[in-house]
C-alpha cells in the first residue's frame, strides 16, 4: 500500500488538475501528508508535481486550441514574482501556521463556490 498511495494522491491531483485548473493543487498538499510528507517538503513537493501536471495540461490545451498563450502572458510576470516570494518565505514560515492558512485558502474557497 505504501507504493500505491502515492501512484494513487497523484492520479487524483492530476485528474483534478486537468479537469478543474487548479483543483489538482488543493488536493496534493493534504493527499501529500496522508503519504508521509510533513510540513515544508508538502508544499515544495505539491509544486513540484503540479508543474509537471500543469505543463501537460497547458500542452494539451494548447494543442487542441483552447489557449492562446498572448492572453496568459500578462499574468506571468507578477505570477513569477509571487511564486519567489512565497518560496522564500516558506523557508521561514512556521508549518503550523501554513496548515492555517492553506486551510483557511479552502474554506474561502469553497464557501465562494457555494455562494456563487
Amino acid at each position: 500500500m505504501k507504493k500505491v498511495l502515492p501512484w494513487l494522491a497523484g492520479l487524483l491531483t492530476g485528474f483534478l488538475g486537468g479537469l478543474l485548473g487548479g483543483g489538482g493543487g488543493l488536493v496534493a498538499v493534504p493527499l501529500l501528508r496522508v503519504c508521509g510528507l510533513e510540513g515544508k517538503e508538502v508544499h515544495a513537493t505539491s509544486l513540484a508535481v503540479t508543474l509537471s501536471l500543469s505543463c501537460l495540461s497547458a500542452w494539451l490545451y494548447l494543442r487542441a486550441g483552447r489557449l492562446d498563450l498572448m492572453s496568459a502572458a500578462p499574468y506571468l510576470p507578477g505570477g513569477l514574482a509571487g511564486a519567489l516570494a512565497g518560496a522564500l518565505l516558506l523557508r521561514k514560515a512556521n508549518p503550523r501556521l501554513l496548515r492555517l492558512l492553506f486551510a483557511g485558502l479552502l474554506l474561502v474557497s469553497g464557501g465562494r463556490l457555494l455562494l456563487g
